[in-house]
């Protein structure tokens, strides 16, 4: 067979693939090639005359070796399971164990099978009847990217930033200390504040208020890494740069540095703080803390400790 051939029935997987539902994760050429495998597509064959056998993981592989010149290692077995047949059952594509539901979970017997309703709508596929067998398949179908998309949102932690206004932050133990830095270190040391930004572990600018900071005289460049959270505590015309550390580091000497110069221009005063979920965490990093920095405590929400210097959170020159 030539190798357009097996080209074209790979991208035409690909694309399949994306038009049902399946997470960017799935969007590849191994998943591509387990839906060929599924339906034993060797190249050049119609859509219309897919099949339905019955495959474990390694005849999967061994499959795609034979047809399309693929040669999987044989430690990436686990791959092909967990990255792309586990979601392919997750969004209906596939059966698991068709033959015999009780087969024990992990068993090396254990085989997978295109699902019935998929295999009529890919025999559609390249003729004029795909896209109305693609939408009356979607229809009665959520499809697994809007699923994951539900889960992320109702797994999300909101986090009120105002009377009644909220945000929400990826779900996390990073997140929570953010949301208490938000919640409770700001009402209690730096009352009225605004928030400015507050990071994400899902997205990068999980909220930000770019107005507000270049009315500070701020212009924060993209590429440079922003605390945690920023807020603004006008009635003293202070930034608040706070980094909340659950698994990296504190402000030591070299992030006050850098975010120094992150906010050179600011025309209101800098302070630094660092937000600890527990003491515990706190001690692992005590010798690595900026002097002239202050650090909290969410589970001591209301004390302060501050390393040294002439004032009691505050900005320096």
């Amino acid at each position: 067979m030539t190798v357009s051939k097996k080209k074209r029935h790979i991208a035409a997987a690909s694309q399949i693939l994306t038009s049902l539902g399946l997470p960017k994760a799935q969007q590849n050429e191994r998943s591509a090639l387990c839906l060929l495998a599924l339906i034993d597509l060797k190249p050049g064959i119609p859509w219309a005359k897919a099949g339905n056998p019955l495959m474990g993981i390694t005849p999967i592989m061994d499959w795609t070796r034979e047809h399309y010149d693929k040669d999987y290692a044989p430690n990436t077995r686990e791959t092909v399971r967990r990255q792309t047949m586990h979601q392919f059952i997750e969004a209906g594509l596939a059966l698991y164990n068709p033959d015999q539901p009780d087969r024990p979970v992990n068993s090396p017997k254990a085989v997978y099978q295109i699902e019935p309703a998929v295999l009529a709508l890919l025999h559609t596929f390249g003729t004029d009847a795909w896209r109305n067998k693609l939408a009356e398949y979607l229809a009665t179908r959520e499809t697994l990217s809007a699923r994951y998309a539900k889960e992320r949102t109702q797994n999300r932690i909101p986090v009120e930033i105002a009377p009644g206004r909220k945000i929400s932050l990826s779900s996390g133990e990073h997140s929570d200390l953010i949301r208490a830095v938000i919640e409770d270190f700001a009402p209690r040391f730096a009352p009225g504040s605004i928030l400015v930004y507050a990071g994400d572990t899902g997205d990068k600018w999980g909220y930000f208020d770019a107005a507000l900071l270049a009315e500070l005289n701020v212009a924060v460049d993209t590429h440079g890494k922003m605390p945690d959270v920023v807020l603004h505590y006008s009635a003293r015309n202070w930034l608040l740069l706070v980094e909340s550390v659950t698994s990296h580091g504190p402000v030591d000497g070299k992030r006050h540095d850098e975010l120094a110069r992150l906010f050179a221009g600011s025309n209101a005063g800098l302070v630094f703080v660092t937000a600890f979920p527990s003491r515990a965490v706190m001690s692992r990093y005590l010798g690595e803390i900026a002097w002239e920095t202050e650090v909290w405590v969410a589970d001591a929400p209301s004390h302060l400790i501050h390393f040294n210097g002439e004032r009691f959170l505050g900005p320096y020159p």
